[in-house]
């Protein structure tokens, strides 16, 4: 890829006071954006100011709902450098959801590389407070105007960049669950192991009857059967029971995780057994009347660990931890975001430091 070109703005934004950022709601100056057609391929990125983008009604992505995401962030550490988490796992699972929505793939390294040249353009913009990050959201669109049932041929590719804090307003803290047994998240065979909008769409109208009965998020069932434990709201989850970790294994309608599978390493490299396999949510209920549900907790992106207090199944509700944030998932909380802000080694590599 040759030098990137870069628009600048000629007027930068006001920032947001780093006490209130909330999550998503303040964007910077700039955004990547790469076009698509059939005839040239993916052409070269260019970085322009962030703006509104123009899309014609018949665009298909507004039709037909071929549109794959991303979520990652960047941090400021504690000598002032910046860097990227895992960057490489999302630019790669980014590709596996293009192919399942038979949208063409990208070159990683060649956007991975746009993306790091527009944080740093945007540097100014990475918070360092306790809890904040730089949050990067590319996506895809199928851009072409057509109303034909296909894969579309014109596509375009954005990176967004948005300061945040913490995901919960009040940080790490036991969230209630409701196991949700109308509604289901995905099917196997279906797009749940992609990150696409359709899997979060299908998602709200069961998030909003939960709230509505008191309980923070949902946490889905297989789609089939209706007994197996996927995922807890937008996040993978996990359970200590009888000190082994389970967590469910990624059998198609789940997504992979990235922070999941920091979780797994860690935990691992921490002496303990982490197994991946089909959970019940009967297993689980059983396991809490004997005593043996020591911990559970959600992992992802946007909260990193968020522990589970409470759980709803039917008519039955089990406290978790003494309704506390658990042992492991206090640890795993401090020392993901410690090494994600610079504050313990990174033993494992995972940061990308962005050069000045």
């Amino acid at each position: 890829m040759g030098k990137i070109q870069i628009v600048r703005r000629e007027q930068p934004k006001t920032k947001p006071d780093p006490e209130k950022l909330g999550f998503g709601q303040y964007f910077t100056d700039h955004m990547l954006v790469m076009d698509y057609s059939a005839e040239t391929g993916w052409r070269e990125p260019e970085i322009v100011p962030y703006g509104p983008i123009s899309l014609d009604p018949s665009a298909m992505v507004l039709h037909y709902g071929q549109e794959v995401f991303e979520g990652m962030k960047a941090y400021t550490l504690g000598d002032g450098r910046i860097a990227l988490f895992r960057p490489d796992m999302n630019m790669k699972r980014m590709n596996r959801s293009c192919e399942r929505l038979s949208i063409p793939p990208f070159d990683p390294e060649a956007v991975l590389e746009g993306i790091v040249e527009l944080v740093s353009l945007d540097r100014d913009w990475v918070p360092d407070g306790d809890d904040t990050s730089l949050y990067i959201r590319p996506f895809i669109i199928a851009t072409e105007p057509c109303l034909g049932v296909r894969a579309a041929k014109e596509y375009k590719l954005i990176v967004i960049l948005s300061p945040v804090g913490s995901y919960y307003p009040e940080g790490i803290h036991p969230v209630s669950i409701y196991v949700e047994d109308q509604f289901v998240r995905a099917v196997r065979g279906g797009t749940g192991a992609a990150k696409t909008s359709g899997n979060y769409a299908a998602g709200i109208k069961a998030q909003e009857t939960a709230k509505e009965q008191g309980f923070s998020q949902v946490l889905w069932l297989d789609g089939v059967e209706k007994k197996y434990i996927e995922e807890v709201g937008s996040m993978n989850v996990f359970f200590k029971i009888g000190g082994e970790v389970v967590t469910p294994a990624l059998s198609g309608s789940i997504l992979a995780g990235i922070t999941r599978d920091s979780v797994i390493t860690m935990l691992r490299s921490w002496g303990l057994t982490v197994t991946e396999r089909k959970i019940s949510v009967e297993e689980l209920f059983e396991a809490a009347r004997k005593g043996l549900l020591e911990e559970a907790f959600g992992t992802g992106t946007a909260a990193v660990i968020s522990p589970i207090g409470t759980m709803k199944w039917e008519q039955e509700q089990i406290t978790i931890a003494g309704g506390n944030t658990g042992e492991y998932a206090k640890k795993l909380y401090d020392t993901i975001t410690g090494i994600q802000k610079g504050l313990l080694e990174d033993r494992f590599g995972w940061m990308k430091e962005i050069q000045e």
